[in-house]
């Protein structure tokens, strides 16, 4: 058990080539309810620095920040050593040695999409439970092996889709799946466009990234400060827009409201069984989702995610909400200058929830802060509201999406044996080809 460091490297170099030295559950113990959280945290870009003051506002101790990126990986180290017990973190630019200590119960994962699988399933099998960003992975066929990792290790999973964390969502998905507005018939989805592929031009790159790291498991190619901005980052990168390392605003904005059209519909343990891009190939708007039930989810441009049924539409986004039945408006809260007589969306919202969902039978699952929700079930070993069957299955509709767009083909898929159907599709559009030494 004694392994040295070099060793474990060396054993765990190709992520899921290899097992690792220890067996699950061994390096982490599951958290007791009164102890202090023990974290490590991996891509300390824009969106982790919310992500990491979150955590230590909740009285997590951090014990290793890791980053590619040497100005952000000091930054974020001097955060955490400014806290109480902060002496004892870390810095580290390979992710493999954070996972090496013993003393982290959990990491939170905010890399470039291309990372979010490898880390993952490396820290599930390290026995760490794992908080990750959306979407969760960046193809299909990883989705499914994140949710075998978590299921094999027994570990406790959360995807960041924190839209499921406020409330004006949930009463939105509650009257749908409560039958206030009839029998759901579509869903549309309002984000960008498909991933594209990446064309930027070389560019001249300071010292202090390891950009071969960076790169990873997605093809080398020159540096470019769109796709890694140096220093700390002020803005989203906009790797996101490029499919080697992204999925485009189908899998960033497209992660969150497809979450959120999967919670109405009832699917966060099924899924679409047909993907139909548009009549248009050169299109980025109009592919469909159709689900077994017949409820179908399109991408469109307009409001957030929008529920039309049969007696009425319910419309959600953040920080606005309306609620219609036939043509009477119950609720809404969209322009806080238009509204202001309506008086504030949580009294729009709320409106809405008593006089209709008094006696609701389906009440769903009622979180107020994301990562709070995810510390709660690594003491309780619950599953949160976002896990892996959650983020998993809300990043295969991203990736089917995609695929349809980037083919132009009708993708036929079995959402309980998360397959293609005979027929349906071609299998290489379900993985990358992965750049040693890295693989899933």
């Amino acid at each position: 058990m004694n392994t040295s460091r070099r060793s474990f490297l060396k054993t765990a170099v190709v992520a899921g080539a290899a097992p690792f030295i220890l067996p699950s559950r061994i390096w982490a113990a599951d958290a007791k309810p009164n102890e202090q959280i023990a974290m490590g945290f991996i891509g300390m870009g824009k969106q982790s620095g919310g992500l990491l003051g979150n955590f230590l506002g909740q009285g997590v101790k951090v014990l290793g920040v890791c980053d590619v990126d040497t100005t952000r990986r000091e930054a974020a180290l001097a955060t955490a050593q400014g806290k109480p017990n902060g002496k004892e973190c870390k810095a580290y630019k390979d992710f493999r040695e954070l996972l090496e200590r013993k003393d982290i119960d959990a990491v939170c994962i905010a890399t470039p999409d291309h990372w979010h699988a490898i880390p993952t399933i490396a820290a599930l099998k390290s026995g760490k439970d794992v908080y990750c960003e959306k979407p969760l992975t960046h193809n299909i066929h990883e989705a499914i092996e994140v949710m075998k990792a978590v299921a094999d290790n027994k570990r406790v999973l959360q995807t960041g889709s924190m839209q499921r964390s406020s409330k004006e969502f949930r009463v939105a998905c509650e009257l749908v799946r409560n039958g206030v507005i009839g029998k759901l018939q579509k869903v549309e989805c309002s984000f960008g466009d498909p991933g594209k592929p990446c064309d930027l031009p070389e560019e001249a790159m300071e010292p202090g990234l390891e950009w071969d790291f960076w790169c990873g498991p997605a093809p080398k190619r020159g540096y470019n400060a769109e796709l890694s901005p140096r220093g700390i980052c002020k803005i989203f990168p906009h790797w996101r827009s490029f499919k080697e390392y992204g999925s485009g605003g189908v899998g960033d904005w497209g992660a969150h409201h497809l979450d959120i059209a999967n919670w109405g519909i009832g699917a966060d343990d099924n899924g679409p069984v047909l993907c139909t891009p548009p009549a248009d190939a050169t299109a980025k708007r109009g592919a469909i989702l159709t689900y077994a039930n017949g409820v179908t989810v399109e991408h469109g441009a307009g409001f957030g995610v929008h529920f039309i049924g049969t007696e009425g539409e319910v419309s959600v986004n953040r920080g606005k909400f309306i609620f219609k039945l036939g043509d009477k408006i119950i609720s809404q809260w969209v322009d806080k200058d238009k509204d202001k007589d309506r008086k504030s969306l949580e009294y729009q919202y709320t409106i809405a929830e008593r006089e209709f969902l008094k006696d609701a039978k389906i009440k769903l699952y009622k979180s107020s802060n994301h990562p709070t929700d995810f510390l709660d079930c690594m003491r309780s070993r619950q599953k949160p509201n976002t896990n892996e069957q959650v983020g998993g299955r809300s990043a295969i509709c991203c990736h089917l999406m995609n695929q349809s767009y980037y083919n132009h083909a009708t993708i036929k898929w079995d959402p309980i044996k998360l397959a293609l159907q005979p027929g349906g599709g071609d299998p290489k559009w379900l993985t990358r080809d992965y750049r040693a030494p890295w693989t899933v």
